[in-house]
């Protein structure tokens, strides 16, 4: 009996997973049955500017609140990093049920303070975000012949010296009737908090939300015929919404009226394909076209140059090992990196930083890798709200494993296999990165809390996030130090002398090559990067993650290129502290995503408001110069520490 009722279970979630693979295309997500007459609940979300860049609540504003009180949304803790703060609406719906003319509320006679941040969100040109299922409330507009997507609607707008306030809101909701089948199903809320699994036996209709838009309106409502009207009541006059035209002025001591009507239609659009409005990037050709044209050109070119290195390398071998001793030493003089060859393992300046560094770095990369691998995948969509931050957030705690095992790897290397100070090492990887950004990330707070904003990240989270720290990446980061210090690491070649090798003086100097290094894998990602910036900063949904893999394995196979390449060039010309500059040299791209950074804010965001917007666009620019010079450099440190290990253990030593 307990293995047919096991086998009963088995059958069921496998048919449960067939009917969610078959159905749906993205992973961790379900569509809502809702009947006629079902109510809906629409929230709202954080008012949002690309003019500030600094978030706020929507109840910071004079708005209506809903009757039963202000509730918050269960939130994730990348939600909370987002400066998301979703929270329950007034706005009542009802599945299929049109309705016009209703009276929301009427606020309190504004005050001086009221009226004066009422106008200072309009100037700023803040968004009102709301989410129905889910689905962020679209607007469109036309111009110049060609409809506009925006999400949200504006607060109010300033018409000469007047400004006016958007207290109508015309809502339409698109449906798409619910498909009925034979086998075991899911209904879920719009959230996904709540999911129950049953057998539909019964042939209700009942319709999904496939759409939610907005037009926004200013309407001046006639005093006199609001004095008996409760909340949801019916307005005795019709309302005409004009977009085009503005009448509801703000002003100190008035009140304001809000109002609005909602009405359902029925859509062809199918319920996984209700993102694809929010999808559609502007200028997708230059996107794709431009994008493959610069993966093609770098491709070639890092072949071309890999090619020519090989040749070159094996024909200088061969020429070695074949020469005597007579010719072997006439030949150094045209082949200076075998001069070098009882220097070029000598411990570099400051070796247990760049352990660290090169340890972050390759967890900083893996945890790039996992996200954007699993985000393609689909677990990490636009429809997860906050999904992707926490996944990055989990990916980096677990690979913490890495940098320890990488950091102690590495020190062992350097030190010829001691493994005294491994815990040493250890502990100040786990420390490094992770300390770095809750500096940053302290410093812009203070800011935020100063400016009373929700992107603020709540004391509460900034506890969380030190015990995630402490009690999940330090020890998984101890972890593997102390599993590398037990492991095989690598052994030298070749021996080194106690005195060290002179480097020859060079006409230009070394790090001038290095930094030039970096706009070769800079140009793999620069097109990439202005739309990825642009969804951070102005609002975009970003979305092509299986198009971004692609370049980011791309980047990396670049990175190892062009540092192998400087590390032979450098040995070349007898300079063998090829070290540090294996590091920056691919690592120097780091240096032309921060320019590249503040060109974006020059020129594309040059209506950035204050020296808090300034102040936090660059505090989070410069956090994700720091993790990308980590990982391009730890790429390029060990790809030159592995070929120089192969072409000295190549050579035959006497």
């Amino acid at each position: 009996m307990g293995i047919f009722h096991r086998f009963k279970n088995l059958l069921l979630l496998l048919l449960l997973f067939i009917e969610i693979v078959n159905g749906y295309y993205l992973p961790g997500s379900f569509p809502h049955k809702y009947n006629v007459g079902d109510r809906l609940n629409v929230k709202v979300n954080s008012l949002t500017s690309i003019d500030t860049e600094i978030p706020y609540g929507y109840y910071t504003l004079p708005f209506c609140k809903p009757l039963e009180g202000i509730k918050d949304k269960a939130e994730n803790i990348g939600e909370l990093l987002m400066g998301d703060r979703i929270e329950n609406s007034p706005y009542r719906f009802r599945m299929f049920n049109n309705e016009s003319e209703i009276v929301l509320c009427k606020s309190n006679p504004l005050s001086s303070d009221e009226f004066k941040t009422l106008r200072d969100r309009i100037d700023e040109m803040y968004q009102v975000n709301l989410n129905l299922d889910n689905l962020p409330a679209i607007r469109y507009t036309k111009k110049d012949g060609y409809y506009l997507r925006w999400t949200g609607y504006p607060v109010g707008i300033k018409v000469n010296d007047g400004y006016y306030v958007f207290n109508h809101l015309k809502f339409t909701v698109l449906v798409h009737k619910y498909e009925h089948n034979n086998v075991v199903g899911v209904i879920g809320t719009g959230d996904g908090a709540e999911l129950i699994t049953q057998r539909n036996e019964t042939n209700v209709d009942g319709y999904m939300v496939v759409g939610f838009e907005v037009q926004p309106c200013s309407v001046n409502h006639d005093v006199s015929l609001l004095k008996d009207i409760k909340p949801y009541g019916k307005y005795s006059k019709p309302i005409r919404c004009d977009p085009s035209s503005v009448t509801m002025a703000v002003t100190e001591g008035r009140s304001v009226t809000y109002t609005y009507e909602v009405s359902f239609i029925t859509s062809d659009i199918k319920w996984p394909s209700r993102w694809d409005a929010y999808l559609k990037m502007e200028g997708a050709k230059v996107h794709w076209f431009s994008i493959l044209n610069s993966l093609m050109v770098i491709t070639f070119l890092a072949g071309v140059v890999l090619v020519i290195l090989l040749r070159t390398i094996r024909r200088d071998l061969a020429r070695y090992e074949e020469l005597d001793d007579a010719q072997t030493h006439m030949n150094e003089e045209l082949s200076g990196w075998k001069l070098v060859v009882s220097d070029v393992f000598r411990a570099p300046e400051r070796p247990q930083l760049l352990c660290v560094m090169v340890a972050d770095g390759c967890r900083i990369l893996g945890m790039a890798i996992a996200t954007i691998f699993f985000a393609a995948l689909g677990f990490m969509s636009p429809a997860s709200r906050g999904a992707l931050i926490s996944g990055m957030l989990m990916f980096y705690l677990l690979l913490g494993v890495v940098a320890g095992f990488v950091a102690v790897w590495l020190q062992r290397t350097l030190e010829a296999g001691s493994s005294r100070r491994w815990f040493f090492v250890s502990s100040r990887v786990a420390c490094f990165f992770p300390g770095i950004s809750f500096l940053i990330l302290t410093i812009l707070n203070f800011f935020l809390w100063a400016s009373q904003s929700t992107g603020a990240i709540p004391f509460t989270t900034f506890i969380i996030l030190i015990l995630l720290w402490f009690c999940i990446s330090v020890p998984l980061t101890l972890l593997g130090g102390l599993v590398a210090s037990r492991a095989r690491y690598l052994k030298y070649p070749v021996r080194t002398n106690q005195i060290p090798r002179e480097i020859p003086a060079h006409k230009f100097p070394s790090w001038l090559l290095v930094l030039g290094a970096g706009t070769l894998p800079f140009g793999t990602l620069f097109i990439e990067l202005f739309f990825i910036m642009s969804s951070i900063w102005l609002g975009r949904v970003y979305y092509v993650f299986g198009f971004l893999f692609v370049v980011l394995v791309l980047l990396v196979t670049v990175c190892a290129e062009v540092s192998l390449v400087l590390t032979y060039m450098h040995l070349c010309v007898e300079d063998w502290q090829w070290w540090w500059k294996s590091f920056y040299a691919s690592g120097s791209v780091a240096l032309y995503i921060f320019l590249y950074s503040i060109n974006y804010l020059v020129f594309d965001l040059k209506s950035l408001s204050g020296p808090v917007s300034a102040i936090i666009y660059l505090g989070y620019s410069l956090f994700m110069v720091i993790a990308v010079m980590l990982a391009t450099g730890a790429v390029g440190f060990l790809t030159s520490l592995f070929f120089v290990h192969r072409l000295f253990s190549s050579v035959k030593i006497d």
